[in-house]
């Protein structure tokens, strides 16, 4: 399960006040989510059950700091660090890095926004995830997570612009040193992304471009990005020389529903350097529809299409529902299930059902994936 970025619950949180001047303010966060249930899965590498502990049903399992000193005028420097882990049996994630999911330092103006350098998200992650069924469950996702659409990826070496909210716009920056001597844009990253959000509407737009490493001056895979090649569904172009993906995504509030719909283009672009010839394209459509039964209690159900072309020719159709219900402000639990059929060639053979971004190879052509878990922010 891939780590989520953010998510629809309140997360409270126990700040600690450092020592300030008469000039200036000082504060720490500390903060985090312990997330864990139980996840059935019918069709899992091969066999036609498994049942499994499953953490991050609805939330990556974080903890981390956060802080914030005054500086001359409106200006302050903030800083975060994040790390996520594993409560099942207390291992880092992000390949054992202790703060993988974030660490950056940067300054902030209510005027200029804020500029943020080290590890972090990509703005994409940040703006338009947000409008999409991510920000409820993970079975939602792209197939794979082959746009990104869940997190798979954090990226290093980022300098990241995030600008005021004028008058309901909102826009990041992104990008990222490769660092390989000789050759600048290897490994090299950048991206940007736009959202609109009033009372009732929410419009998000973003590109993406990783590069995947110049094989000629460093190993292919040599990259600021993490891995996104975590399934079947697009492991066979792990060799790629860099991605693509564009996304778009709305919803907008009816009462206590919302309905919205989402759209990505992912291109996986190959050179000499590569296993395959011809690019390998992602395009995906999704919609959904959330009721807020109660203000402790919702429900949620979604459709998700994928079709691969280029060098493969694979189709996933999958269908989700959800449910989530507030013990408190801090406290949920939840159910959730998708269904996949997968049709086609993925590049190495018959597709492969990977339901959301859960990247549970099924080793057949449908999966079923249930999961009940619960929830802590603190």
């Amino acid at each position: 399960m891939t780590m989520k970025i953010t998510r629809m619950t309140s997360i409270a949180s126990i700040s600690f006040a450092f020592a300030a001047s008469a000039h200036a303010q000082s504060s720490v966060t500390l903060y985090g989510t312990l997330d864990d249930g139980i996840a059935y899965i019918h069709n899992s590498g091969g066999q036609s059950s498994q049942w499994k502990m499953n953490p991050g049903g609805m939330s990556g399992n974080s903890w981390g700091m956060t802080g914030r000193e005054d500086l001359a005028g409106s200006v302050a420097a903030i800083f975060k660090l994040e790390s996520n882990d594993n409560p099942n049996n207390g291992t880092l994630g992000n390949n054992g890095r202790m703060f993988g999911a974030k660490a950056y330092v940067g300054l902030t103006s209510p005027t200029l926004g804020a500029v943020m350098l080290g590890r972090q998200n990509d703005p994409l992650s940040m703006l338009v995830s947000n409008v999409t069924a991510d920000s409820y469950f993970g079975t939602f996702a792209t197939p794979g997570d082959v746009d990104n659409y869940d997190g798979s990826m954090n990226f290093d070496n980022a300098v990241e612009w995030a600008s005021p909210n004028w008058g309901g716009v909102t826009m990041q920056l992104m990008y990222c040193l490769g660092g390989v001597a000789g050759a600048t844009g290897s490994g090299q990253s950048y991206a940007a992304a736009a959202r609109y959000s009033n009372e009732h509407l929410n419009l998000a737009t973003g590109f993406m471009h990783v590069d995947n490493g110049n094989a000629v001056y460093s190993e292919r895979g040599t990259t600021t990005a993490d891995s996104v090649f975590n399934s079947a569904v697009n492991s066979a172009y792990e060799s790629a020389r860099s991605i693509n993906i564009a996304r778009v995504a709305g919803n907008y509030l009816f009462g206590s529903l919302t309905l919205g719909a989402a759209f990505s283009y992912s291109q996986y672009v190959p050179d000499a350097s590569s296993t395959f010839s011809d690019t390998e394209k992602y395009a995906n459509g999704s919609v959904f529809a959330s009721w807020q039964v109660k203000p402790d209690f919702y429900t949620i159900v979604g459709y998700n299409y994928t079709k691969s072309s280029g060098d493969s020719s694979a189709k996933y159709s999958q269908v989700n529902v959800g449910i989530d219900y507030l013990l408190s402000k801090r406290t949920d639990v939840y159910a959730t299930s998708g269904y996949q059929h997968a049709s086609g060639q993925n590049g190495l053979g018959q597709a492969q059902a990977v339901v959301g971004s859960y990247a549970v190879n099924s080793g057949a052509s449908s999966q079923i994936v249930a999961i009940v878990g619960m929830r802590h922010h603190f």
